[in-house]
């Protein structure tokens, strides 16, 4: 799986990057996470991971551990915890693409690995990566990472109340869960200052802020609306997690005049750790 696929090169046109963007085209090499990027992944506690549950419903979640719990060898990404009971994606199946974020908010660093999930039991993950590749800084927010104890979800048709419009209008982050029908599954952190995201009718929407301009979120969702996006409340160790659909604005307000609607179709809140 190496170089732009269609809905990347589309979004690239549009927004008028397209020659920038293909000086970037070799970080899509096929991946190796020895060297620096095992040492990276061996000393981080925090971890994000969008797939599919049993329905094929996509959703986002997160994972944190004690250092090392992020193992990696060759291509292999192993990691040695799993989503829990009332997770919406406990019991992930196998053999599907997924799309893996590791990131420090503490330090502002951040890899993204994609490839498929080859094995998932209670306590373990191990995916094959087919993509690794690091992202600039820019729009991470400092955080520290808490490990809340469990609770049983709230889980919702996608219909927002007061304690979600409070949390999605007062982040100043969340995971972005997209999919490509052949090109696997990706997760991107999103971030900017609270309010960033607006709650209007029901939907959830937030400006594309200038980028690295390889547009694999948005290349993804112009090819597949599906979506997934993921709150934490890092204070309290709460968790919002959304699965829906998406669009995007090419006549949006602000620096880039382009924008995203994402409209939830099912909603989970929870604790996570």
């Amino acid at each position: 799986m190496t170089g732009f696929h269609e809905g990347e090169l589309a979004v690239q046109a549009k927004a008028g990057v397209a020659h920038d963007a293909s000086r970037l085209e070799g970080m899509l090499r096929p991946a190796s996470l020895e060297g620096g990027a095992k040492k990276f992944l061996a000393q981080r506690d925090f971890v994000a991971i969008t797939a599919r549950d049993s329905d094929g419903r996509l959703w986002t979640t997160a994972m944190s551990g004690p250092l090392g719990f992020l193992d990696s060898r060759d291509s292999t990404l192993t990691i040695r915890t799993a989503p829990g009971a009332g997770d919406p994606l406990h019991g992930v199946p196998a053999w599907q693409p997924v799309g893996v974020l590791v990131i420090d908010l503490a330090l502002r660093r951040r890899v993204r690995i994609n490839g498929d999930l080859v094995r998932s039991t209670g306590g373990e993950l191990e995916i094959a990566a087919e993509q690794a590749y690091g992202n600039c800084p820019q729009y991470i927010h400092p955080h520290e990472v808490t490990q809340p104890a469990s609770s049983l979800p709230v889980v919702t048709d996608g219909t927002l109340g007061a304690a979600e419009t409070a949390l999605i209008e007062g982040a100043d982050t969340f995971f972005l869960g997209t999919a490509h029908p052949t090109r696997g599954t990706d997760t991107s952190h999103k971030g900017g200052e609270p309010g960033f995201v607006r709650v209007e009718g029901g939907d959830l929407v937030w400006p594309d802020f200038p980028g690295n301009n390889m547009f694999n979120s948005l290349g993804n969702i112009s090819v597949d609306p599906a979506a997934a996006l993921l709150f934490l409340d890092f204070a309290t160790g709460t968790a919002l997690h959304l699965s829906g659909t998406a669009t995007i604005d090419w006549d949006a307000d602000g620096e880039t005049g382009r924008a995203v609607r994402f409209h939830p179709t099912r909603a989970v809140l929870n604790s996570w750790g």
